[in-house]
């Protein structure tokens, strides 16, 4: 299950932010951003950011 923040990263990788413009949009580090991106993508058990964007929509429903 993704955390409330990861939920946050998870709709914006769905808009196609970068790591780094995440980090600036919630006032993280670009670290904390890429860690919550490789959280996402182990939780939702997929490869890469594009596979994560196309499970957002199913798993986030209509934030």
């Amino acid at each position: 299950m993704l955390t409330s923040r990861e939920k946050e990263v998870l709709e914006l990788i769905k808009e196609g932010y970068t790591n780094g413009e995440i980090a600036k949009m919630l006032c993280i580090s670009a670290h904390t951003s890429k860690a919550h991106v490789a959280a996402i993508l182990h939780k939702l058990n997929v490869k890469n950011r594009l596979q994560a964007a196309l499970c957002a929509q199913k798993y986030l429903g209509n934030l």
